[in-house]
């Protein structure tokens, strides 16, 4: 018996594990192949849209033929070389072989039984070093690891799809051997047969046998609403021709093959058999697995999987015995439940008791306004519409009437103002009336408005406007100021420098910036901008130059602090896809917290850096883009038919150094089902500000033209494999039309462009960047914020040290740095029970930190783990211990700094500085102060990542699973 043991200390059990008793269940339903009878086939299919000469997988036996008959692949070498081999799989399925090589033919194979593990993508230390990583993309590598010392063979295939074919089939025959591919006792039909055949007899109550192409076309497209019918029809004339029967009613056996073939997803196939502990579908401990570790939802129990078995599962037999089918982890996978939008933002999730100029705004320029300048009632729904998608800032145009009564209709805005949001609404006037119809129009305003009007004067002892909490359900007016020979003199007030603006602007006084102006500004002094929009409220408006009602890039703005861009809520496009997107982050109400570097008082922030921001680690985002699926030939379109040739540019939208675009291949000829299988990865300094945008475009000849797109913030990412609700181009949800990608996010590590470095990058202490504090001319501030140089280091040193022996950790598991602890331990414990001799290694959880430790002899590789994970834990140990001291000091220096904060135009001012040199010396102050408290903050988020992640995550990992 080969067995291998973890022992918890603390919990005083020792749990042993016997490989073969663990699947013993799951093989007493399969039995050796007899190649004199005829057997049931297992309806495993899979529909490999590009695979060579058009090749259609539909079953995993079909995947072994096409291992039996082999293809040409690299063989990569340590050298880094790379051989083109003809590998293929024996017929018994016991040895995979390669040719020509210059070996003995005999040494030029691997034993099946002696595979370990199969890796997706290039995570060995071969595929992964710097003279391959941009020869051939991740997608189309693949490495078999085997024998006792768990040495690698590493490939690199012509496409996605012939990995996955090959990763399918072998990680297959390593769980089951060659007896059980495709084979299963004629009484044990599979779960989705026995379902799909008893959706037939519904559909044949008379039992003929058979129902007419119409009504199974139906059935089909019933319980899959996006396919087009005439693929069906289509499908089901290849099989009748197949079987010299076209023509026919539908057979029970054709239908079963029609809908197999046609509604067979391979790359959640691909899934399936990764998570399944028997290949056929996935039980409720191995949904828990897939949910918890690759989906990132924490505390998922056995309970929340039956639920979801029972909410989408198809089959009575799988509800029942809470299966989840390939069909039912499609319906899962579709379902809001995995959508990327994270739904904690569909509710108001932000802190809404912060002064309004801490706020973007959501605004409108213009909605209603006619050609002649007038609203006539007909345009009236333009403001229903525009309050409707959440817009809480609305320009009202008024002119003079007739009998001197201004035009202006408020009537419908009273009536849908807080329809869809309950936080403050701003009226922009713009009055091309006479001051006496502006008396006029105020009285209407009153009296129309009535309570809803925010009348209260300001509070001249406050420096902020009031909070969106304080004025629910309010309606306040902004308008110019009256001419200068009107008797009143309220209204708004202009300042084109920043210096007066403040000394003189009053807290409840706003600005309006054409564009232009606005851009200027941004370009000419984007510190200053920052800094004015911390207190005041400002609106930019588009230049009327916009004659064709276009929209300014919101993002130029907002990067600017300024909380109001009035968009053309009538013309759709990437400019409005933005706003639209960046204001669904809080429940859509029309309000989002501007990141704490552009409101706190004392921070530096410029709109135009280009680098990373003082003290902060970038993040990556990982996005792979798997397939699409139902995408409709753009609407106009009459070019190619209804061929759809599908790419997808996957976009980031924020500050300059944020900004990047990456693009598919295109696909030819696929919109039912297109397989992109690309990875990209973006560098996100400011994820406060970062937008990710998804664009499905049309590849052809005469111009590619829009297909869908879909825009959302970074903070609402949801990790894991999840799909994409496509919008057209007017903003409307496309039916039944998605993308399916993996999202995942990790630090930064080591420095340096992520398109340049990626992932294979990290620095050591030699080579470490420290971020330093910058020199004001102060020597008193300077010396203070000298003296907490080393305390900075020290933080970066134990935040930096943690993170790089966690990915050490986890590339020696063979997985990315995106990988979580508990993928990890599985990992580690399934390359123990696929040991062919006794290894057994100990987990001592009964310490304050846990400790891995192997009994006897144990390989190379597995040893190299257990000193990574030594190492992580013990870096990870200095950095608990370490942190309070580092974080006093850090905290210390800071309150410090601030101490001078009032005070330092006048020290500086004593001390010579003057202006450029004195506005310098106040910019390096700002810098100081947000270097401290962001590395105080990331040490922080540091500590709580190794509680969360490291060391809990490592615990329940074991405890929970019991896999090691």
């Amino acid at each position: 018996m080969n067995t291998c043991s973890i022992t918890p200390q603390s919990l005083g059990f020792t749990v042993i594990f016997n490989p073969r008793q663990i699947y013993l269940s799951t093989f007493f339903v399969l039995f050796l192949q007899d190649g004199s009878k005829q057997r049931q086939a297992r309806k495993k299919t899979v529909s490999f849209s590009s695979m060579p000469s058009d090749r259609k997988m539909n079953s995993t036996a079909a995947c072994m033929a096409f291992m039996m008959e082999g293809c040409e692949m690299k063989k990569v070498r340590s050298n880094s070389r790379m051989y083109n081999r003809y590998f293929l799989l024996d017929p018994d399925m016991r040895w995979l072989r390669w040719e020509p090589s210059k070996k003995d033919s005999e040494k030029a194979k691997l034993e099946i039984k002696s595979i370990k593990e199969v890796r997706l993508g290039k995570k060995t230390p071969v595929l992964r070093s710097n003279g391959l990583s941009d020869q051939f993309p991740d997608e189309c590598a693949f490495s078999i690891i085997y024998g006792d010392n768990y040495e690698s063979l590493d490939l690199v295939a012509s496409t996605a799809d012939v990995v996955s074919t090959w990763v399918m089939g072998l990680r297959y025959l390593v769980s089951y051997g060659r007896h059980m591919v495709g084979v299963v006792e004629p009484s044990q039909p599979s779960v989705r047969t026995s379902w799909i055949g008893s959706v037939f007899e519904l559909a044949d109550p008379e039992r003929q046998g058979h129902i007419d192409l119409f009504r199974a076309t139906q059935i089909i497209k019933g319980l899959n609403p996006g396919m087009r019918e005439s693929r069906i029809e289509l499908k089901f004339k290849e099989l009748q021709k197949a079987k010299d029967c076209y023509g026919e009613g539908i057979d029970l056996d054709t239908f079963v093959e029609a809908y197999c073939e046609l509604c067979t997803r391979p790359e959640i196939f691909f899934l399936l058999v990764q998570f399944s502990s028997n290949k056929e579908y996935l039980d409720s401990k191995d949904l828990m697995l897939f949910v918890e570790v690759e989906q990132g939802v924490e505390g998922v129990t056995e309970e929340m999987c039956r639920e979801i078995v029972h909410k989408y599962e198809p089959s009575a037999e799988g509800r029942n015995n809470g299966y989840l089918s390939i069909d039912g982890f499609t319906h899962y996978l579709l379902s809001s439940e995995c959508h990327i939008f994270d739904p904690q933002h569909k509710h108001v999730c932000q802190d809404m008791t912060q002064p309004l100029s801490h706020y973007y705004i959501n605004s409108s320029h213009n909605a209603s306004l006619l050609e002649d300048h007038y609203w006539g009632s007909s345009d009236l729904s333009s403001y229903v519409r525009a309050l409707r998608m959440g817009c809480r800032s609305l320009e009202v145009v008024v002119w003079d009437g007739a009998d001197c009564e201004p035009v202006v209709y408020v009537d419908v805005i009273n009536q849908y103002a807080f329809e869809s949001s309950e936080y403050p609404l701003i009226l922009c006037l713009v009055t091309h009336c006479s001051v006496p119809q502006q008396r006029v129009m105020a009285q209407h305003l009153k009296k129309i408005l009535g309570d809803k009007l925010h009348v209260d004067p300001p509070n001249m002892e406050d420096h902020y406007l009031p909070s969106p909490e304080k004025l629910k359900g309010k309606i306040l007016i902004k308008g110019k100021s009256l001419p200068s020979d009107s008797q009143d003199s309220e209204g708004e007030k202009s300042h084109s420098d920043f210096e007066t603006s403040k000394r003189e602007q009053k807290h409840w006084e706003i600005c309006s910036f054409n564009e232009v102006d606005a851009n200027r500004f941004a370009n000419e002094f984007p510190e200053d901008f920052v800094s004015y929009n911390k207190r005041f409220l400002s609106r930019v408006y588009p230049t009327p130059m916009r004659i064709d009602a276009s929209n300014m890039n919101p993002q130029d703005f907002w990067k600017c602090g300024c909380q109001i861009v009035a968009m053309n809520y009538q013309t759709p496009g990437l400019m409005m896809d933005l706003n639209l997107g960046w204001f669904r982050q809080n429940g859509n109400c029309g309000y989002v917290l501007r990141p704490a570097i552009m409101r706190e008082e004392v921070s530096y922030f410029s709109a135009n850096a280009r680098d990373s921001l003082p003290g902060v680690s970038a993040q990556l985002l990982h996005i792979k883009v798997i397939s699409g699926q139902n995408l409709p030939k753009p609407r106009g379109s009459a070019a190619k038919g209804d061929v759809v040739e599908p790419y997808i540019y996957v976009e980031i939208h924020g500050i300059p150094a944020d900004c990047a675009e990456q693009r598919t291949k295109t696909v030819s000829q696929n919109g039912d089902n297109p397989i992109f299988d690309e990875s990209f990865e973006f560098q996100i300094n400011l994820p406060e500000l970062a937008a990710l945008r998804f664009v499905v475009l049309d590849d052809d000849y005469i111009g590619d033209e829009f297909i869908g797109q879909y825009t959302i913030p970074f903070e609402c990412l949801l990790p894991g494999y999840r799909h994409v609700p496509l919008q057209s181009l007017t903003g409307e949800f496309l039916p039944n039309t998605t993308l399916f990608v993996h999202v995942a996010i990790t630090n930064r590590r080591g420095g340096g462009k992520a398109h340049k470095r990626g992932l294979s990058v990290r620095k050591g202490r030699k080579a470490r960047e420290y971020t330093s504090t910058k020199t004001t001319g102060i020597k008193v501030v300077d010396e203070l914020f000298r003296a907490s140089t080393q305390p900075l280091r020290e933080a970066t040193d134990l935040r930096e040290n943690v993170q790089n022996a966690m990915v050490s950790f986890k590339e020696l598991c063979g997985l990315t740095p995106a990988a979580n602890m508990k993928q990890c331990i599985l990992t580690v414990s399934s390359w123990l029970m696929n040991s062919e001799r006794a290894q057994r290694v100990t987990v001592d959880l009964s310490g304050a930190y846990p400790t891995m430790e192997a009994h006897g002899p144990v390989p190379e590789l597995l040893r190299k783990v257990l000193t990574a994970y030594d190492t992580m834990i013990q870096t990870s140990r200095t950095l608990i211990e370490s942190a309070d001291g580092v974080y006093s000091k850090l905290t210390q220096a800071q309150r410090a700094g601030l101490d001078f904060h009032e005070d330092l135009h006048r020290i500086g001012a004593r001390e010579g500085l003057k202006g450029r040199k004195l506005q310098k010396a106040m910019e390096s102050y700002a810098w100081n102060i947000t270097v401290l408290k962001v590395c105080t903050y990331t040490l922080c988020y540091a500590l709580r990542h190794v509680y969360t992640r490291a060391l809990f995550s490592t615990s329940r990992g074991i405890t929970e699973h019991g896999n090691l």
